[in-house]
């Protein structure tokens, strides 16, 4: 016989367990069960999913049986569009490469005339230090060729006299 061990008598029906902490089996499930919003939710997300999936898989069969259909046509004539793709590509690139140079000068005509009209647009405080220090170095070039220009003068006329 099996020994009898204190608190293993007959198990408390389920009913006994109600409460805060305890319950059925079907109510935990019931409340971590989804509601009707989640269900809802979830539903749209496969339904949506499928169609566009199915969406999916239409183009890229029309994309193929397209591509199978046209390939003949598109060999035949492909020495009239390459020399034609090429063309539009260059010009589009020219163009493309106009656009971005005119807006690069309208944005630069614009820096200036802010600038000029004193209104400090960025990058402006660089531009006045580096005008105050082609400034200062242009003073101390005159400087020193006032000093070298005046030591040369006295050698020209400890060589030519008269001159």
């Amino acid at each position: 016989m099996a020994e009898h061990q204190p608190g293993s008598g007959p198990r408390p029906t389920t009913r006994s367990m109600g409460g805060p902490t305890g319950g059925t089996f079907l109510r935990r499930v019931h409340d971590h069960a989804p509601n009707s919003t989640q269900v809802i939710g979830f539903l749209t997300l496969i339904i949506s999913g499928g169609i566009l999936l199915l969406l999916a898989g239409l183009t890229l069969t029309v994309t193929v049986l397209g591509l199978i259909i046209l390939t003949p046509l598109i060999l035949l004539s492909s020495p009239i569009w390459v020399p034609a793709g090429t063309i539009l590509v260059m010009a589009l690139a020219g163009f493309l490469t106009m656009c971005v140079i005119g807006l690069a000068g309208m944005a630069g005509v614009s820096w200036m005339y802010k600038y000029v009209k004193g209104r400090h647009p960025p990058g402006s405080n660089r531009v006045d230090y580096a005008r105050t220090q082609i400034a200062n170095t242009a003073t101390h070039m005159k400087d020193y060729a006032r000093e070298y220009g005046g030591y040369l003068q006295s050698k020209v006329k400890d060589v030519a006299p008269g001159a």
